[in-house]
């Protein structure tokens, strides 16, 4: 590996830079303006989605060839005796078992016997924080689970309890069967190439491309909805299985080799314990992508705090939305530090003395859980608050919002208009004026350029499968929204980033609040967008912008604070200003990483483009709510896969310039 040298040393001139970023563009814009001579069918591609959408079939029948698919899956008898439809609804019949258990142990109870009392579940929660990090925690936990119970007037406890059930059985089911296909791919090549693909697909599939194929095979309720929670949350866990496994040192490998491991020793007492770090880390993540999901599979029929939420949402019943809002990001925040919790927490050596020195956690688990079933035979209000007790401020969210907005209606009406009528509507005007050959000329002339002609035709195939699906127009105004908040965050991000990467209190500020900002699920951002700004294109684009600068800020800090220092001691050595530090050395050196960072935000504003489209935005994600009403699988993994090729698209471009420049900087081979 080749050592860092110089920025200025190694970065192409300025002209240079210029050159390599117009060249592609001259083709495009030949095209783009003599638009009137090209074809008709070169500028908007047959059978495109123009209006209702309603019956597409595309310049390529691709949505009859999937539909097709699935109905012979559906009706084609294996041996006779079984149809595939048949095994997927047999696993669904499966997931009812642990998931009965966990209801029962939750809030429905077993029986004569009631479920677990919330003075038992919150005592828990205190003791295992305490046991994790200390009392900030634990007071995090047990002030969560308090919130939860306190504040359910309108049911958030059962409502809480049935997301947990569901989360309760995900999470392991998701974390076994990431780690079985990690380990499987971290060992065999062949298995790895198989499996790399599959994962970028999945990762960049619309949530609800999931859940119309989850409804087709396995039916709706919570089994289906802890079934789309599974695939949706086992690629990062199988990523992170195959990092940390091909990670370790070889240095360990051999001492078990000399110690004289068999295969499968090596794995479980060796390979395995060395990788806990990622291995843990991709639980965490589990847990986070768990509940997203969860949420979004109240579509379909997946019951708990998700189906309160967009009930609400729908009805504009703001106050009472926030309420359960608020539930959903305290245990979203609840399962992010406990799980962090888990994977920092060292083991402890076992003190001396009687069992309640040796074992104190798990003698005072004991005593919570006698005391509470005590307590819980003594009074219902210690199984759950019955509902005088409880309390609910919907009424007073409602006022303050009416208020707020009141208040800021005038303003935030004049920004709105304005943003629509002189940024967001010319800028969707443009993208729609542009020729579909074009942007696929362009697309492979950049493609060419950063990786020659195996990139440059990978990526010209993904833009002709948009434009053939049928679904050109509505693909065009998803990457104009994309573009728009992709342009705010980067001017939002980078120069916070900047900021924040000057000192050490800055940057832990800003990294705490991208880490509780991440751990919101998405719908939440939904929220203050549609309470300041309406259903609009403006709310729409807000909410995709405070989800989405969190990726190009934190790879802006990353790539500032990890400049090689020998390279800062030559710039300070060499006389440079503070600003000359920043602008000729930092910036230049960062740059491969904020491109990852880019790349990062542009596949957060995707996803949330496509749950903004919950508020009415006329793009690829309203095609695919109509598909998901209208159970049409064929239709929805369709518009999924070109949600999943426009992320596939910019992913393979920006890594490659990435990569790119990060050899002329000597960082890489």
């Amino acid at each position: 590996m080749a050592g860092p040298v110089p920025a200025t040393e190694q970065m192409p001139s300025r002209l240079n830079m210029v050159v390599t970023m117009v060249a592609p563009m001259i083709p495009f814009a030949f095209l783009w303006l003599f638009k009137p001579l090209l074809p008709s069918w070169a500028i908007v591609p047959p059978k495109s989605c123009l209006g209702g959408c309603g019956t597409i079939e595309g310049l390529i029948p691709f949505v009859d060839w999937v539909n097709a698919g699935i109905q012979f899956l559906r009706s084609y008898e294996i041996f006779g005796l079984f149809t595939f439809r048949d095994i997927t609804r047999s696993i669904a019949r499966g997931i009812d078992v642990p998931l009965d258990f966990t209801e029962a142990l939750l809030y429905k109870g077993f029986g004569a016997v009631g479920p677990m009392p919330w003075v038992m579940i919150v005592g828990l929660m205190i003791v295992f924080g305490l046991y994790l990090r200390g009392w900030r925690l634990a007071l995090l936990g047990g002030g969560t689970f308090f919130y939860l119970s306190l504040f359910s007037l309108r049911g958030i406890w059962e409502l809480s309890m049935k997301t947990l059930s569901a989360i309760a059985v995900s999470v392991p089911l998701a974390a076994i069967i990431g780690l079985l296909i990690g380990i499987a791919a971290a060992k065999r090549q062949r298995i790895a190439m198989v499996v790399a693909p599959m994962l970028n697909i999945l990762q960049s599939l619309p949530h609800f491309s999931y859940l119309i194929i989850v409804a087709i095979f396995f039916g709706v309720g919570a089994k289906a909805g802890v079934i789309a929670t599974v695939i949706f949350a086992f690629p990062p866990m199988t990523r992170l299985t195959m990092l940390g496994l091909r990670e370790i040192s070889s240095e360990v490998r051999e001492a078990g080799i000399m110690a004289g491991c068999t295969r499968w020793q090596m794995l479980y007492k060796v390979e395995i314990p060395s990788a806990r770090s990622a291995l843990m880390l991709g639980v965490n993540q589990v847990i986070m992508q768990c509940l997203a999901m969860v949420v979004i599979a109240s579509f379909i029929g997946q019951p708990g705090l998700g189906h309160d939420l967009l009930t609400r949402l729908q009805n504009l019943r703001l106050g009472q939305a926030f309420e359960i809002g608020v539930a959903v990001v305290l245990i979203a925040v609840t399962l992010d530090r406990f799980s962090q919790a888990l994977v920092e927490k060292e083991p402890e050596r076992i003190k001396d003395g009687p069992l309640w020195v040796r074992h104190p956690y798990l003698c005072a688990i004991a005593l919570i859980i006698v005391g509470s079933i005590g307590l819980a035979s003594l009074t219902e209000a210690a199984v759950q608050l019955p509902k005088e007790y409880t309390v609910s401020i919907s009424s007073y969210l409602d006022a303050m919002i009416k208020f707020i907005t009141t208040s800021l209606f005038t303003p935030l009406g004049i920004l709105r208009d304005f943003l629509l009528v002189y940024v967001f509507m010319p800028t969707k005007a443009t993208f729609q004026s542009m020729p579909w050959v074009a942007v696929m000329t362009l697309i492979g002339c950049v493609g060419w350029k950063l990786g020659r002609w195996k990139l440059a035709l990978t990526v010209m195939a993904f833009v002709f499968f948009i434009a053939a699906s049928g679904y050109w127009v509505r693909a065009v105004i998803t990457l104009y929204m994309v573009f728009v908040a992709l342009c705010i965050c980067a001017a939002i991000g980078i120069p916070l980033g900047i900021w924040a990467a000057k000192k050490d209190r800055r940057t832990k500020f800003v990294l705490g609040l991208c880490d509780t900002f991440q751990t919101f699920p998405s719908f939440i951002y939904l929220l203050p967008a549609v309470m300041l700004f309406q259903i609009s294109d403006v709310s729409a684009i807000f909410a995709i912008v405070v989800y989405a600068t969190i990726p190009i800020t934190r790879y802006t800090i990353f790539g500032l604070r990890n400049v090689p220092s020998q390279i800062v001691e030559a710039a300070l050595t060499s006389g440079c200003t503070e600003r000359q530090m920043l602008w000729k050395v930092r910036m230049p050196m960062a740059f491969p990483e904020m491109l990852l960072g880019l790349n990062q935000t542009l596949m957060f504003a995707l996803f949330m483009v496509m749950i903004a489209g919950f508020i009415g935005t006329v793009d690829l994600s309203q095609e695919i709510f109509r598909a998901l009403s209208f159970n049409d699988g064929g239709k929805g993994l369709v518009i999924g896969l070109c949600v999943s090729l426009i992320g596939l698209t910019a992913d393979r471009l920006l890594v490659e310039w990435s990569n790119q420049q990060k050899k002329r900087l000597g960082f890489a081979n």
